[in-house]
């Protein structure tokens, strides 16, 4: 069994920031994918950030510049480090691991419960 728990989200003006953390547990063989996801009201679930194994990091336009994605292999942790935050950034954050468990499994994508973050103006 995989678990992926997010931490760090909350309220916050604009203008500040806040860092996100996801910490996996359990039978991990390789992740190829570690990334962000976030989902606002009445909108479909996108991608914010995400870092590949060979650690090729992809942002999403809206949050390029603002925020950094970076992985501690030895704790196992995702982060997100959220820097000037505006009222759109307001949402849902996941997290999420493209992976297998073991060699004999095939990839499969794992998601954490998510982590309400909410700006205010």
């Amino acid at each position: 069994q995989v678990r992926l728990v997010e931490s760090g989200g909350g309220l916050v003006q604009a203008g500040g920031s806040l860092r996100l953390s996801c910490a996996a547990s359990g039978t991990i063989f390789t992740i190829n994918t570690r990334g962000w996801y976030r989902q606002a009201p009445g909108k479909q679930r996108e991608l914010v950030a995400s870092i590949r194994s060979d650690d090729i990091i992809n942002y999403a336009d809206s949050v390029r510049g603002r925020f950094t994605i970076s992985r501690d292999n030895a704790k196992g942790t995702l982060y997100l480090e959220m820097n000037s935050l505006k009222p759109e950034d307001t949402a849902v954050y996941y997290c999420n691991f493209f992976m297998q468990r073991s060699f004999r499994e095939e990839r499969l994508s794992y998601w954490g419960q998510g982590t309400q973050v909410t700006v205010s103006s």
